[in-house]
């Protein structure tokens, strides 16, 4: 079994390394264009906060559309043809979306610039159900579980380092080059990556493509509803980005409204998110020891559930000075070291939530239909942060403040984890046992 430590000795291999750092050098490269645009549009409509707000939700769910709109056919894709084969001429089009991007940089033009976002989503919809799915194909079961911590850890670390980087690059001296040019050596890097990880076998070679997405978007998420542990560990991840999205897309109004803290301090919640759950990913698999086993789901929901209400009870009212104060000065006031540790807490508890309904979902799929199983997973991911995206803007319309959503968070969190202890019968026994 790959447990503590030893899970990073996967990280060499063969095995797992070219599919770790193939993904990991793809998840920087998402966020680092994505906040490269965000940051250009902030500084371009700087006489328009609305209009910012506004094109800002629009590259959102231009990025997020892919999902809803082939997730189905990339399920079947991955399903019908080798997997490793698949993963590189996924990255090799990566390059040529990169490409556009670095160009886009050089044109302020919106239209250009929201086409490759909606292309970078394209090739994420098509990167992720081979990305889990071929999991189970290279490596044994003993290790499935340390794999999948490693593999989220490693996602959460480059949508932080390439957050920060977007933000740090496009802003220097030359800093649209310099994106570009980061964007490309990042692709090219990926693509490399790729072209080690081993063949594997055809899950479904003679698997009928659909052109009708309605059709085989509903037929894949009705497949994955058959087999109960898989349908429940696809709602669970499904859970953890809805709560995820619903936190993280109110630290920039959170700090400023409420804790007078500036952009800086909304950075430091991202590290101390992204930190959180890769150290939450890899405790998952120390304290199971590799056995797949969702017994510390109740339990880590329940913690969730904790540490948000904890969050609404040490919020201030909202704020209504000017001056808006810095890391420094934040961590400086004793106060907010509670809502520190509440935000470390809550993200540790999630990667501990996450990480084991992965790992079931990909080993208690059947193969020859499990990357259409992640497929259906991604969809419902989608539809979760949509929903707390629209959520979140009601509560917010109707005046209720942020505070509010975390309440509602920590409270249904709260019920979960206790509907999970309650139903012992199904959750909390659906369990895999390693091989020998």
């Amino acid at each position: 079994m790959a447990t503590g430590g030893a899970a990073l000795r996967l990280l060499p291999t063969r095995r797992l390394g070219p599919l770790f750092w193939a993904q990991f050098a793809g998840a920087v490269n998402d966020n680092l264009l994505k906040n490269a645009y965000v940051i250009l549009v902030a500084y371009r409509e700087v006489q328009s906060g609305r209009a910012t707000e506004v094109i800002v939700t629009i590259a959102t769910a231009i990025f997020i559309l892919p999902y809803f709109l082939f997730s189905a056919l990339a399920g079947e894709i991955a399903d019908k043809y080798e997997k490793s084969w698949l993963l590189r001429q996924v990255k090799l089009a990566e390059i040529g979306i990169v490409l556009l991007g670095a160009l886009s940089l050089l044109d302020d033009n919106i239209v250009f610039q929201l086409g490759v976002l909606f292309l970078l989503g394209t090739q994420a919809t098509f990167f992720g159900p081979v990305k889990y799915a071929v999991l189970p194909e290279l490596l044994p079961e003993t290790e499935l579980l340390a794999a999948n911590a490693l593999v989220d850890a490693g996602t959460f670390l480059a949508i932080l380092l390439g957050t920060i980087a977007g933000g740090l690059l496009i802003l220097a001296p030359g800093g649209r080059l310099a994106t570009g040019g980061a964007l490309v050596v990042l692709a090219l890097f990926g693509y490399g990556a790729s072209r080690f990880i081993p063949a594997t076998g055809r899950a479904q070679p003679d698997l009928h493509l659909r052109a009708n997405i309605l059709a085989s978007t509903w037929e894949i998420v009705d497949q994955a509803r058959e087999r109960p542990a898989v349908w429940r560990a696809v709602l669970g991840i499904s859970w953890f980005w809805l709560v995820g999205a619903a936190v993280i897309s109110q630290f920039p109004n959170y700090a400023k409204e409420y804790l007078a803290a500036d952009n800086h301090v909304v950075t430091l919640f991202l590290a101390l998110n992204s930190i959180g759950i890769g150290i939450g990913s890899l405790a998952a698999n120390r304290i199971l020891r590799g056995v797949i086993s969702d017994r510390l789901v109740p339990w880590s929901t329940l913690a969730m559930g904790a540490f948000t209400f904890d969050l609404w009870l040490a919020s201030p009212p909202t704020h209504s000075g000017v001056v808006l104060s810095g890391t420094a000065a934040f961590l400086a006031t004793a106060g907010h070291w509670r809502i520190v540790g509440d935000l470390v807490g809550m993200a540790l508890a999630a990667g501990i939530f996450a990480v084991p309904l992965y790992a079931i979902m990909q080993a208690r799929s059947d193969e020859a239909e499990r990357a259409r199983v992640v497929a259906a997973n991604n969809i419902l991911n989608a539809l979760f942060i949509v929903a707390a995206g629209g959520g979140s803007a009601v509560m917010l319309k109707l005046g209720t403040g942020v505070p509010a959503i975390f309440l509602v968070l920590g409270v249904a969190n709260v019920a979960l984890a206790a509907a999970l202890a309650l139903r012992r019968p199904g959750l909390l026994r659906s369990r895999s046992r390693p091989r020998s």
